[in-house]
């Protein structure tokens, strides 16, 4: 049987976000039904389906607030849903944020705040601390994205500028038990990460999130250099008792995802390798160790022998330089095109398992061997549009870009490499 590898690492993919689908991760997980009341709150990329998962398994009243990105909505009926900008804050963000922190305020011991966290929280849970304006916020988060900075050096800088993020939500909600159930798009599945860690206690400082800006030579406003020298600026810290009756729950991580394409891969007649579920580093970077470990297969079948599928998965990062399009799965595919530089047998595939690539309308893009070659033939150079931060144009001229739509759930990147014998 001839295995088509643009397909299969299409089902790859597939396999991968529905292992992080709210209606298949969340109904497990739901906490025991309260005495008093039960006040849904959440934010990010997969709020809305985890909501309407809520509801569909839910034996008792509800009520509630979640904020999601624009389009990633789910009907619900007893949840209101929400939806604001990302990953630059706006207004509608502020606003829902708002209206949930007061949501939780004033309950009792016999109450449930059962949150709903995914990645994008950061940027939609958007409530600026004493001082700060929502357009000191957007100016430090567009530098910060445009820079380099990785998703817990930003996050600790957004939980340091924020109302309600760093523990800061639960802490309002006490005396009421508190439930968090969190879908991980950060590496190490550290939960303070996520969303800047709304329910958890927060261990970096206002020092660290100061030296953040002054690495990354962000020029914030005064107003938040002020803020972040205050002691007020500081978030909850781990011991800190309003966080005594609070639950943190994991229910989707990157290497369940990982995990269900690697079987994917094995049903398709490829051995599957899984290199990391948490790689960081520059994008351009992390495609040239990838190409390399490729190129040994082929070559030496070390450190394993094809068919095999090497897969990753983390949050890597752009440096933007060029005025191109095009997110950070784009670009890491674009620079393993060019690394490769049409070598034979590899065709490989990088998206986002929340269906958007950066700000763009793309998951991700498929290569092929021949995908250099293709381009040059119609007037297009990998190398240049590489140098213009341009992989989005790229694919989108080869007809290789991958659209999903919104997916309403995020485990971060997903990438897989298929290496034929």
């Amino acid at each position: 049987m001839t295995i088509d590898p643009g397909k299969l690492l299409l089902d790859m993919f597939g396999a991968a976000v529905a292992a992080a689908s709210p209606e298949n991760r969340l109904p497990p997980h739901l906490p025991q039904r309260p005495k008093g009341r039960t006040i849904v709150v959440g934010a990010g990329k997969g709020a809305g389906a985890m909501a309407k998962a809520v509801e569909d398994h839910w034996d008792g009243p509800l009520e509630g607030l979640v904020v999601t990105r624009y389009g990633h909505g789910s009907p619900c009926t007893r949840i209101e849903v929400i939806e604001a900008g990302h990953p630059v804050p706006d207004a509608a963000g502020r606003e829902a944020a708002e209206r949930i922190l007061a949501m939780v305020k004033g309950l009792t011991a016999d109450d449930l705040v059962l949150c709903l966290i995914s990645g994008g929280g950061s940027a939609l849970l958007a409530l600026p601390a004493p001082g700060i304006t929502l357009a000191d916020k957007q100016g430090v988060n567009k530098a910060l994205l445009k820079s380099g900075a990785n998703i817990s050096e930003m996050n600790c800088v957004r939980k340091h500028l924020s109302a309600i993020k760093g523990g800061k939500l639960a802490a309002a909600a006490a005396p009421a038990r508190v439930c968090a159930l969190l879908i991980s798009d950060v590496p190490g599945d550290d939960p303070s990460v996520i969303a800047s860690g709304p329910t958890v206690a927060d261990p970096t400082t206002s020092a660290d999130a100061l030296a953040v800006l002054d690495k990354y030579g962000v020029a914030a406003p005064e107003a938040v250099r002020a803020w972040l020298m205050s002691p007020e600026s500081e978030t909850l810290k781990p011991g800190d008792p309003r966080l005594a009756g609070v639950e943190n729950v994991m229910i989707a991580t990157p290497q369940m995802s990982l995990e269900a394409a690697a079987e994917a891969a094995r049903a398709g007649g490829f051995t599957p390798m899984i290199l990391g579920n948490d790689i960081e580093g520059e994008a351009r970077d992390v495609a040239q160790v990838h190409a390399a470990i490729a190129r040994q297969v082929r070559q030496f079948g070390q450190p394993g022998a094809a068919p095999l599928a090497l897969i990753s998965g983390g949050e890597t990062t752009v440096t933007v330089r060029g005025r191109g399009r095009g997110g950070r799965n784009a670009e890491f595919l674009l620079a393993l095109a060019v690394a490769l530089d049409g070598h034979p047998g590899i065709t490989a595939l990088a998206a986002d398992t929340d269906g958007i690539d950066g700000t763009e309308d793309n998951a991700g893009a498929l290569l092929y061997p021949d995908s250099l070659a293709k381009a040059a033939a119609l007037g297009v150079s990998g190398k240049a549009k590489l140098a213009d931060n341009d992989g989005y144009s790229f694919f989108e001229a080869l007809g290789q870009l991958i659209v999903t739509g919104p997916t309403r759930t995020n485990v971060n990147d997903f990438r897989a490499i298929l290496i034929a014998p």
